[in-house]
Order: structure tokens, then C-alpha cells, then sequence
């Protein structure tokens, strides 16, 4: 009777244990930033919003990056801005030169960066958007950002932070009379 040839499988381990969703641990892994996933941090309850994840780390509201997405005559963009402040969509539709600018929907932003609303982190999106950084986020030395879940924030230099997303320094925090 012949012999049937075995195939060996190879071991496949498992990727290291990380609070950061998947994809953004590859796209960490992908920038050379693989030793920030130690620093993830996960919470039980979500830190979906700015003031859920400033209580849950127990920082300043101003210290937490948001990433927002906009359309931009229906281009997406994303918007990094400081958790205290919003965004003033007129000085963005100024600063892009577009003729509309509005608060994208959940299905765009899911398309546009591979990342449901609450855990959209400042980098590391499925698609390449233009990306615009609110100078605010500069007047710190640390601020916390999503790492791809409602649960999960890691901690980064702004310069840097604002580096990797290719993001241009702008003025766009609506100013408070």
C-alpha cells in the first residue's frame, strides 16, 4: 500500500494579548509603534465620549484626542480635536475650502476608517482621509486617544500623535464668547 505524503502545519501562535482592537494593533505593529500596545489601556465600562474616558483615566476633559470624521462636500476628513472643545464647522469648511461641511454619518465613518463612532482612533483607518489637527491638542505633554473599541485609549504625544496621522495644524475649536 503507498504512502501518503504528510503536510506538517505549521504552529501558529496567537498575537499577543492587547486592549487595542485588532486592526489598530496591526497598524501599530504596521508603524513601527509596537511597543505602545503594552501601554493600551481597557476599561470595563466605555469611554466612548471625551468625558467617559477623561473620568475613566482619570485625567483632564482637555487631554483626550477626539477623532472626528466630517464630510467635506462629501469627501471625508477626519478632525483631531481636544476633549473639551468642539469643532467649529464653519472654520474647517474655510480652512479646506469647501463649499459644505457636515458631521459624517455612522456608515461613513465605519467605511472611511474600519472603526465604529466612540473608538475611532487618530490613525491607522482602512482608507486615507485628509486629516486636520486643532493646535489645542499641543497644550499638552500627553493626550489619550481610541484605540479602535469604546473601551480602550492609549497615550501619546501630541507632535507625535498628530506625526503619524498626517495631520496639518489648524485653528478649527469653536471659540466660546
Amino acid at each position: 500500500m503507498p504512502r501518503t505524503p504528510t503536510t506538517t502545519v505549521p504552529f501558529m501562535t496567537a498575537p499577543e494579548e492587547t486592549a487595542a482592537s485588532p486592526r489598530f494593533a496591526e497598524a501599530l505593529r504596521e508603524l513601527g509603534l509596537g511597543d505602545l500596545i503594552p501601554r493600551v489601556r481597557r476599561f470595563p465600562d466605555a469611554t466612548r465620549t471625551a468625558a467617559e474616558a477623561a473620568a475613566a483615566i482619570g485625567c483632564e476633559l482637555n487631554q483626550i484626542c477626539k477623532s472626528l470624521i466630517f464630510a467635506a462636500d462629501g469627501v471625508p476628513v477626519l478632525v483631531l480635536m481636544d476633549g473639551a472643545s468642539r469643532v467649529d464647522v464653519e472654520l474647517v469648511q474655510r480652512e479646506l475650502g469647501a463649499k459644505k461641511v457636515t458631521r459624517a454619518k455612522a456608515d461613513l465613518v465605519r467605511e472611511t476608517t474600519g472603526y465604529a463612532i466612540g473608538g475611532v482612533p487618530p490613525f491607522g483607518h482602512r482608507s486615507k482621509t485628509r486629516v486636520l489637527a486643532d493646535r489645542s491638542l499641543l497644550d499638552h505633554e500627553t493626550v489619550w486617544a481610541a484605540a479602535g473599541t469604546p473601551y480602550a485609549v492609549f497615550p501619546m504625544a501630541p507632535k507625535t500623535l498628530i506625526a503619524h496621522a498626517g495631520g496639518t495644524l489648524v485653528d478649527v475649536r469653536e471659540q466660546t464668547p
